[in-house]
């Protein structure tokens, strides 16, 4: 009677049986309880075929729920694992049980606690194909793109060819970068960033990118939404630049000018800098930048950030509130200091515009320019003077901003950079046209 143990603590029928015999205890009534173990296992699953046959959603919620007289709680762990994979392999297999049992909260539960319960490998990667599909299904039936996302994310994959879960290097990207897209959806940026960083690390594997061109614009695309999301604005400038000179067909025209749109957005709100003015004169000699003003989410951005590149002073005028109002929220935030990021990105631009008028000015005057008290002038000129972004020097005593009148080193040298890498754009954009 001690070899009467709970069926949840016996493993396998064939395991324990072996077991019985190696020590001897081998007998009809042992042998009995194995193989009515074994019948149960039997009748669970003749319980799944005929619910998944029946659209039973209820049944198949009984057998998968944590306890219960019909709970396959009652089954080894190695018996439940293999319960799971039946079940996963029926479900995929039976026509006309899909996609609809997906709309059951009953039978999504039963997916959930199979789906976390499965052996090593599933035979054809019966779990993978219900992954994509409920995927499909929680995307276009009812936009729960975290729980997509989340759906998606359990894929197995493996890059061993042969291995029942082989997937190439593009297909492994794609998955990624559908799932930072569903993050996206839901202002995840977190969750973005890390899926969009695993499809970078995968996109340079792929053999012959020529022929994953979408994909690849794709990943280019979402990586930069995720930056402008995780207000990396000068990185995600960059980015969308880079993608609104894309030379395919892939993309429409207006597709092109929006992403020049951002990448304007994104350099207007990129802190300031001689990386930042590096971006700006990109934006700024586009040939398509006033072609901007047709769209009503850019109308007036082609106006601030020429202001912003030739050094002006910015008001708060129509121009600047419009262009405040079209902002995206996370674009709206307040900061530490108390200051949005436009309006910090305006402060610091005034600062060097003033930078170009004045050899020294009182902070209480510059205060007035720039619309804050002295005391706040003050700190954003220490600011801007550590961080190279204007070469001054602060005289405390008598309250003297003195600029030193020539721009860093630093900066120069990026406008000599910025100038070789245009020529080189411009012999190169000849070339393709012989």
């Amino acid at each position: 009677s001690n070899l009467i143990w709970p069926r949840r603590h016996i493993r396998s029928y064939d395991g324990i049986r072996a077991l019985l015999v190696v020590v001897g205890y081998s007998t009809p009534h042992s042998t009995r309880i194995i193989e009515s173990h074994h019948n149960y296992s039997h009748v669970m699953e003749a319980k799944i075929d005929t619910a998944v046959g029946s659209n039973d959603y209820s049944t198949l919620a009984s057998i998968f729920c944590p306890q219960g007289m019909n709970s396959w709680q009652n089954l080894g762990q190695g018996e439940q694992r293999a319960l799971a994979s039946y079940f996963i392999k029926k479900a995929v297999a039976t026509t006309g049980f899909l996609p609809g049992a997906f709309g059951s909260v009953d039978a999504m539960a039963a997916f959930a606690a199979a789906l976390g319960h499965l052996p090593p490998m599933v035979e054809n990667a019966a779990d993978n194909s219900l992954r994509q599909q409920m995927f499909d299904y929680k995307v276009n039936e009812e936009e729960d793109y975290s729980g997509a996302a989340c759906i998606l994310a359990g894929l197995r994959m493996d890059n061993t060819e042969g291995s029942t879960y082989y997937t190439t290097a593009a297909d492994r990207c794609d998955v990624f970068v559908k799932i930072a897209e569903c993050y996206l959806e839901e202002d995840e940026t977190v969750e973005a960033d890390s899926a969009v960083q695993k499809a970078g690390m995968v996109v340079e594997s792929i053999p012959d990118p020529e022929n994953h061109t979408p994909l690849i614009l794709r990943y280019k695309s979402t990586y930069a939404r995720v930056l402008d999301a995780n207000r990396k604005f000068l990185q995600a400038a960059s980015r969308y630049h880079d993608l609104s000179q894309s030379h395919t067909d892939l993309i429409d025209a207006d597709d092109l000018l929006n992403m020049l749109g951002r990448a304007a957005t994104c350099a207007i709100l990129a802190p300031s800098g001689p990386q930042r003015q590096r971006v700006l004169g990109l934006v700024y000699k586009d040939e398509r930048l006033s072609q901007l003003d047709t769209l009503p989410q850019f109308e007036t951005h082609s106006a601030v950030l020429t202001k912003m590149y030739m050094n002006q002073v910015l008001r708060k005028d129509e121009e600047l509130t419009k262009f405040e109002k079209g902002l995206p929220v996370h674009a709206q935030a307040v900061m530490g200091d108390g200051l949005t990021i436009i309006e910090r990105a305006v402060l610091e631009h005034n600062m060097i515009a003033v930078s170009k008028i004045y050899s020294s000015i009182y902070f209480a005057e510059l205060g007035k320019l720039l619309g804050v008290e002295a005391e706040k002038a003050e700190k954003l000129a220490a600011k801007m003077v550590v961080d190279g972004s204007i070469v001054a020097s602060i005289d405390e005593v008598n309250g003297i901003l003195s600029f030193q009148g020539k721009d860093s080193p630093l900066l120069q040298w990026d406008e000599s950079i910025t100038s070789f890498c245009l020529q080189l754009n411009r012999v190169t954009d000849v070339i393709r046209g012989n």
